[in-house]
């Protein structure tokens, strides 16, 4: 098989069929990515998992206007042409072309994968962003049975936390804040460690303003402490608000155009977030669980500048003083709920 018997042997052979033909193939170099985890260890002592991974990843970084092989891999039974070809016209490969293809691999390759690329340093935090949320919404279940199954939860808790790792460096850039929220989420479900929560509670906090109240509807740890973390949201509405008090502390003695357009952001996003916490609030308060105490905490976590107007707080402790009357909770709980409506209101 070797050279020492005869020029052109089998092993000369098969090295040039693997670089000529799957190397060079984006669809060959994923199915025999694929193939290779029957055939291990073998396949990792005679390199071909770490070869294939490397030529995924440099195609990744081609320019989309220069891709001319079959980008739409799952595209079943359509053709190269027609994928390219459209009305005559070349159809130039959107930026996103090979993110779906890579779902297909499971976790560990994946991963190997997603490594390398971003080794490269030639692809956009956003484009890792949206490269990871595409393979937990193929990975990760909806259903709240299916992502705690003990069959399946380890899977999931594993899944959870490779994504997480995989996050793009730049904490304020790369995934969406609803996107944070449901993977924080799926990190309380499956029980993931505390180090995990903080990464994302870390990054969370550069983008809180952009949730949505129904992003915000996290579980509780513990069935004693209600449906929802109101906790935890508190501690990431505290974040929020140190990070953006930091940053409006800074030196702005030269009012130049960058800095007071950075200002107005700051305050637009401190708008959003007193909405937010409002909302949240107003929410929340249907649960009679919810501890007079850590509603007040989470209401006045706030600055004043979030609230030019106070309509959603009174909204929310309106709700919060029906939910305690209809389950005659004691007078003084009660009465606390007023005084402090009233004390705010002032």
């Amino acid at each position: 098989m070797t050279e020492d018997m005869d020029k052109g042997n089998l092993i000369f052979k098969i090295e040039v069929f693997i670089n000529s033909s799957i190397l060079r193939s984006w669809k060959d170099s994923i199915i025999v990515l694929l193939s290779t985890k029957a055939l291990l260890p073998w396949s990792e002592e005679l390199k071909v998992v770490g070869r294939c991974i490397d030529a995924i990843a440099s195609k990744t970084s081609v320019d989309p206007a220069n891709v001319s092989w079959s980008y739409s891999y799952n595209k079943k039974g359509v053709a190269c042409t027609e994928i390219i070809e459209s009305a005559g016209k070349t159809s130039v490969a959107p930026k996103d072309w090979w993110v779906e293809d890579l779902c297909e691999l499971d976790v560990d390759l994946y991963k190997r994968v997603m490594v390398a690329i971003k080794s490269k340093g030639r692809m956009s935090p956003d484009l890792i962003g949206e490269a990871l949320k595409a393979y937990a919404v193929r990975w990760l279940p909806d259903s709240y049975d299916a992502l705690v199954a003990d069959d399946y939860m380890r899977r999931n808790q594993c899944l959870v936390e490779t994504i997480i790792w995989l996050l793009p460096s730049d904490k304020s850039s790369g995934c969406s804040c609803r996107f944070l929220l449901k993977l924080l989420k799926v990190a309380i479900l499956v029980g993931s460690g505390d180090h995990v929560k903080e990464e994302l509670m870390r990054r969370i906090s550069f983008q809180l303003h952009k949730a949505s109240v129904k992003d915000l509807l996290l579980p509780a740890a513990s069935p004693s402490e209600g449906m929802h973390d109101v906790r935890l949201v508190h501690n990431l509405v505290q974040r929020f608000v140190a990070r953006t008090a930091l940053s409006h502390n800074g030196d702005f003695v030269e009012k130049s155009d960058e800095k007071m357009i950075e200002l107005n952001f700051e305050q637009e996003s401190t708008l959003a977030l007193g909405e937010l916490v409002d909302g949240y609030l107003s929410e929340v308060a249907a649960d009679p669980d919810l501890e007079f105490s850590t509603f007040v905490e989470l209401a006045t976590a706030v600055p004043e500048a979030a609230r030019p107007v106070h309509d959603g707080l009174y909204y929310a402790v309106d709700a919060y003083i029906k939910v305690c009357s209809m389950h005659l909770m004691n007078l003084n709980l009660l009465n606390g709920c007023c005084q402090y409506f009233l004390l705010y209101d002032e």
